[in-house]
């Protein structure tokens, strides 16, 4: 499934993927592993619980040039705008190097440079 709203947020510590996001993947919450750490700064003055987390497999690129990995995402079930939220620890497992000023984001693959563009919209 391609994901067309999704967050670059590189000072979020966690990857997120909202419920709607995952039913709307086919994907059962039965599968989820339980996750007990709740986080902050979610809801304004409150901590939030997510339902669970569960790993999912991410490309970048395209079918001549891309990169896959595995990553973790707390499942949410709040109200969205975006399908996932990505932060630092994607950034980190693809060596991503944002830049805000342009809205892109480039990684080394070893074709080349994957640049993905981002949008204001």
């Amino acid at each position: 499934m391609c994901l067309t709203k999704v967050l670059m947020d590189g000072s979020s510590v966690l990857n997120i993927l909202y419920a709607s996001t995952l039913d709307r993947m086919g994907i059962s919450r039965s599968s989820l592993c339980p996750s007990k750490v709740p986080f902050y700064r979610i809801i304004l003055g409150k901590e939030a619980m997510p339902l669970g987390c569960i790993w999912l497999n991410v490309t970048f690129g395209q079918l001549d040039k891309f990169c896959k990995k595995l990553l973790t995402f707390e499942v949410v079930d709040f109200p969205r705008v975006y399908h996932a939220l990505l932060g630092r620890p994607c950034f980190a497992n693809f060596m991503v190097v944002p830049n805000y000023t342009y809205v892109k984001l480039k990684m080394l693959v070893p074709k080349g440079v994957i640049t993905i563009k981002g949008s204001f919209k």
